[in-house]
């Protein structure tokens, strides 16, 4: 269900080149949720970083919800990037299993494929 890489590079950088690769990906970037941040705003104790990157495809997202506009609330993608005792890691919850409970759709099923094989690329070009 998870699909997560290990990167050398340091956080900040794994988060500024996931990014890049999305936008050459033709995915756009909604929102960045800076978890680590917020938490420590908030006066909590949190050593980690996590970077939460909303992710869409406008066409594939156009798709999905003229078949089952229930599925606006799986969208949009997330990719994360975060730091795990000192290790930068890359990850997200793949597509194709989570519409798969969702849904018995075969058409979607592709698009989640489809999906799901450009985050992979997405984060396999940013490790």
């Amino acid at each position: 269900m998870y699909y997560i890489v290990t990167t050398d590079k340091t956080f900040h950088q794994a988060s500024t080149d996931l990014q890049a690769a999305v936008l050459r990906h033709g995915f756009g970037v909604l929102h960045v949720h800076d978890l680590g941040a917020t938490l420590r705003s908030k006066g909590i104790e949190f050593v980690e970083e996590c970077k939460v990157f909303e992710v869409c495809n406008p066409a594939q997202a156009a798709k999905v919800l003229s078949v089952d506009m229930r599925l606006n609330m799986a969208l949009p993608c997330r990719i994360s990037v975060f730091t795990e005792k000192g290790v930068t890691r890359i990850g997200m919850i793949r597509p194709v299993p989570m519409l798969t409970v969702l849904s018995q759709d075969a058409a979607l099923v592709q698009v989640a494929e489809e999906v799901e094989e450009n985050i992979l690329q997405m984060i396999d070009e940013t490790k």
